[in-house]
């Protein structure tokens, strides 16, 4: 059985992007240089024990520079590197509605109406989004492609409290409904593997998530980064850990995605850190496209495809 728009045996998000646009589209990660509640003390410090923003933060990416000189270098970057001729603004980087709300809409404005930019993707989290903010954003949607995307990263409350994120899960039912029929695309970020969650619990993050009015999900394996608190833990408490092993993750996201509600477009698999960054797991340094050719080969194998499972 094939997924809804795709010829794999889930919705990916490169054909979603195609039919939806007609061509390749980049985006532009932006670094806007705000910060997060679980960091500046209003929540808590240190942020997410997880987090190390330069894992992901491209070299032309600098809250130094202004959004349109970022996006200017950015497409000057993939300008070369790709025939693509339509971009998205990715405000990427920490915690991307947390600032004073005129900021953020002038921002927002100064990405939009770059000429090359055809829509919006924002990275944030539940507990800082509110409705005048969804208003405006639905308000650019009549117009042109807005994502929204929440760091959901668990579904279990006493793992979003270890890992320093300082809001829960219902939070993040509140925000998607919010957020939902207000013409934007929804997206949800989840980790698979944080500290003291079973096989069942992680495996039950997709029947819960699947109840989120989500259009798309991005799922990572946990990473354990430098210049981090994780990092830190899995040298004093190693036990606290059980890293997925490649084969053993594969096996896992085969049977994740069968229990997943099927439209929702899945776009990634994995997070690839930088080498001189990441710690564990390696899994030999394979990249990204080889590990999800490997996911597709054996989901075919087991005969499993998006939504077989799903109740």
């Amino acid at each position: 059985m094939k997924s809804i728009i795709s010829s794999k045996p889930y919705n990916d998000y490169s054909t979603f992007i195609k039919n939806k646009f007609g061509e390749r589209v980049q985006k532009i990660s932006l670094d806007t240089g705000f910060t997060c509640p679980n960091r500046d003390g209003t929540k808590g410090v240190g942020g997410c024990t997880y987090c190390n923003n330069n894992t992901f933060n491209p070299y032309y990416c600098k809250p130094s520079k202004s959004i349109t000189q970022q996006l200017d270098e950015g497409i000057g970057f993939f300008s070369k590197k790709y025939q693509t001729w339509q971009y998205l603004a990715y405000f990427q980087a920490y915690t991307n509605t947390y600032a004073d709300i005129e900021l953020v809409k002038e921002l927002y404005l100064e990405a939009i109406n770059h000429p090359k930019i055809i829509g919006l993707v924002i990275g944030t989290r539940p507990d800082c989004i509110n409705a005048e903010l969804i208003d405006f954003l639905s308000d650019l949607a009549t117009k042109h492609y807005i994502a929204l995307e929440f760091g959901v990263e668990s579904t279990i409350n006493r793992t979003l409290d270890f890992i320093n994120r300082c809001h829960t899960f219902e939070e993040t039912i509140a925000a998607y409904e919010l957020a939902k029929n207000k013409g934007l695309h929804l997206g949800a970020h989840l980790i698979i593997g944080l500290p003291g969650e079973s096989r069942e619990e992680m495996l039950n993050h997709a029947v819960k998530l699947s109840k989120l009015p989500i259009n798309t999900l991005k799922i990572h394996q946990l990473q354990v980064v430098k210049h981090t608190m994780m990092a830190q833990q899995l040298k004093t408490e190693p036990s606290l850990f059980n890293l997925f092993e490649l084969d053993d993750y594969i096996e896992f996201i085969c049977e994740f995605v069968a229990l997943l509600r099927p439209d929702i477009i899945i776009e990634r698999f994995i997070s690839e850190s930088p080498p001189h960054l990441l710690i564990a797991p390696k899994w030999n340094g394979l990249k990204n496209f080889e590990i999800v050719a490997k996911i597709e080969k054996r989901m075919a194998e087991r005969n499993l495809w998006q939504g077989k499972n799903y109740l």
